[in-house]
């Protein structure tokens, strides 16, 4: 079952790309008492991840971070990767998170089979807004290719 609005982000540990490599990152710490933009994508250097998702998130972070205290991205891939796709999308305002285990996109019901193209579990593309770690935004995209309800203009509209 999906999270919902209302609901309580899980405390899960992730991980982030730092200066000396993969770096535990707990989502409890990086949530309570903070408001948070959390959007969540298929894949790392993916078509429309890379082409539309995350661009316009790059764009926009300095109107996002106006408002919040974090702006992250959230991907079923490792650290390695995560840090290497803000690099190549000049995201360095975005904290990107690498959920290689897929827990945390377990835990808030975000997950989808992706075997068929021979990808495993993956994340759906999704954005949400977080205040002291309970959800007040929540944009669940399911068509493939199209980034409407987790657009950064959805959560601009909603902060």
């Amino acid at each position: 079952m999906p999270l919902s609005v209302g609901d309580t982000i899980p405390n899960v540990t992730l991980k982030t790309n730092g200066p000396d490599g993969p770096e535990d990152i707990a989502t409890g710490e990086m949530f309570t008492g903070k408001r948070v933009v959390l959007f969540g994508v298929p894949g790392a250097f993916t078509p429309g991840c890379s082409n539309t998702h995350m661009p316009g998130f790059v764009i926009k972070a300095d109107k996002v971070l106006e408002k919040v205290d974090t702006l992250a991205c959230l991907s079923v891939n490792d650290a390695f990767v995560m840090g290497a796709w803000q690099k190549d999308q000049n995201a360095d305002a975005i904290l990107m998170l690498a959920d290689g285990n897929a827990e945390l996109t377990h835990a808030l019901g975000m997950e989808k089979d992706a075997s068929s193209a021979c990808m495993g579990v993956r994340s759906l593309r999704f954005a949400l807004i977080a205040e002291d770690s309970v959800v007040t935004y929540l944009g669940i995209d399911t068509e493939r290719g199209v980034v409407d309800k987790s657009s950064v203009d959805a959560v601009l509209a909603n902060l």
